[in-house]
């Protein structure tokens, strides 16, 4: 399984999405610290879950983060577009 594939599935098992979007732009930072060989290190995720939405910007933050669990540290770089 990609990384992708588990940011995706852990965000919808803890939040059951109306929206996700999941991009991986680590080919734009080829070279850039952080980047690996095969990629899977930078991405940009856009969520919509009530859940979330009824949480403070840093509360949506560290829930979402918690749900990827140990995943982040597979990851170089993750921006969040929380509602």
């Amino acid at each position: 399984m990609t990384v992708k594939d588990e940011i995706h599935a852990r965000l919808v098992a803890a939040f059951s999405p109306e929206v996700l979007e999941i991009q991986d732009d680590s080919e734009k930072h080829r070279g850039h610290g952080g980047w690996r060989e095969g990629g899977e290190t930078h991405f940009n995720v856009l969520i919509r879950a009530p859940q979330l939405a009824a949480m403070t910007r840093v509360a949506r933050h560290r829930a979402v983060h918690q749900a990827l669990g140990d995943l982040t540290v597979r990851i170089h770089a993750l921006a969040l577009d929380i509602g």
